[in-house]
């Protein structure tokens, strides 16, 4: 990722000198490893940072993520080496529900193919077959943290009922119950009576593969699937299998178990599918204060302040701990 040109600005008139990557790709694996011998801070992408790109970063003191998942960060090996992680949890949400939402809507209206239906010169041929409402059809949401609670109120524009699945129940979601009708249920319940299920979860060993078969089978035959999170949240061969013999109606992904995917996979065969490139925080606005929040935290960090967006907050409680053994008892 490319750095905007005042945020570059802002980390040189803070003392950074700023080793940039020299193509608009990822970082491959050996090029991280030398990429980090002698870096205090690293701003990061989609590059997997474990153990041994840690290790081969002996002055390393922070990891800022630019994005909201870090499961391309050993947390863990982090925390150990006193490694701070930061990342850019709260300035991509409403980007990321417009285009979950966006996607509920090319699916189920079939935006895509009414394009290339157009482009094609068939629309003075036949007719384009017909589609499906959105408004007052049931939405499940998985998760209903950040992201999940921005979709929540876009659905409310379309008189949608909507229910959630979350493994916590926190203040915001009770006061969405209280004032939306939000309803919390069963990952069951949720899968059999939704129309559209989108979900919105960390990916984690508790969100790996958590939609497989049997939760597909468990859907309307006439549901769609949104999945904006994380590739590996989904079973992807049994979300093929689901589209292909029309267990569910569509699918709108914009994110893959590999990445980019690759031309051969099924899943480009079918055509009850969306698909965009992992583009949900992709706008020019949202980009800079991603940017920005990043650059902002490394160089908190650095300049030995706290950084705001943190993820191993075990490390705060661990330096408060030592500050006060240090604490002479008058």
């Amino acid at each position: 990722m490319k750095l905007p040109s005042d945020v570059v600005e802002m980390l040189e008139l803070e003392g950074m000198e700023l080793l940039h990557k020299p193509f608009e790709r990822c970082f491959a694996r050996e090029e991280v490893l030398q990429a980090v011998k002698d870096v205090d801070g690293v701003i990061l992408g989609a590059e997997l940072f474990d153990r041994s790109v840690m290790e081969a970063a002996p002055r390393l003191k922070v990891i800022s993520r630019f994005g909201v998942g870090y499961d391309n960060v050993d947390v863990d090996a982090a925390t150990e080496r006193k490694i701070y992680v930061t990342f850019t949890p709260c300035v991509l949400c409403d980007t990321v529900a417009d285009l979950a939402f966006g996607l509920i809507l090319c699916v189920s209206r079939r935006i895509h193919q009414a394009d290339a239906f157009v482009r094609a010169g068939r629309w003075s041929e036949s007719q384009f077959p017909l589609m499906v409402d959105v408004s007052g059809k049931t939405l499940g949401i998985v998760g209903l943290g950040r992201i999940g609670t921005r979709v929540a109120y876009r659905a409310r524009g379309f008189s949608m009922r909507i229910l959630y699945h979350d493994v916590v129940r926190t203040d915001l979601m009770m006061r969405l119950e209280r004032e939306f009708g939000v309803k919390r249920v069963s990952l069951n319940r949720l899968l059999k009576e939704s129309d559209f299920v989108t979900l919105h979860v960390p990916l984690d060993e508790s969100t790996r593969r958590m939609i497989g078969g049997r939760e597909l089978s468990l859907m309307k035959k006439t549901g769609y699937l949104i999945n904006t999170s994380r590739g590996p949240v989904v079973d992807q061969s049994a979300l093929y299998e689901a589209l292909r013999n029309q267990t569910i109606a569509g699918a709108a992904l914009d994110v893959f178990v590999e990445e980019p995917i690759r031309p051969g996979n099924p899943l480009l065969q079918l055509e009850n599918v969306v698909f965009t490139p992992h583009i949900g925080s992709a706008t020019v606005e949202t980009r800079h204060k991603m940017a920005l929040t990043a650059a902002e935290d490394l160089v908190r960090v650095l300049k030995g302040k706290e950084p705001k967006n943190l993820v191993n907050v075990e490390l705060l409680r661990k330096t408060e701990q030592q500050r006060v053994r240090r604490v002479k008892p008058w």
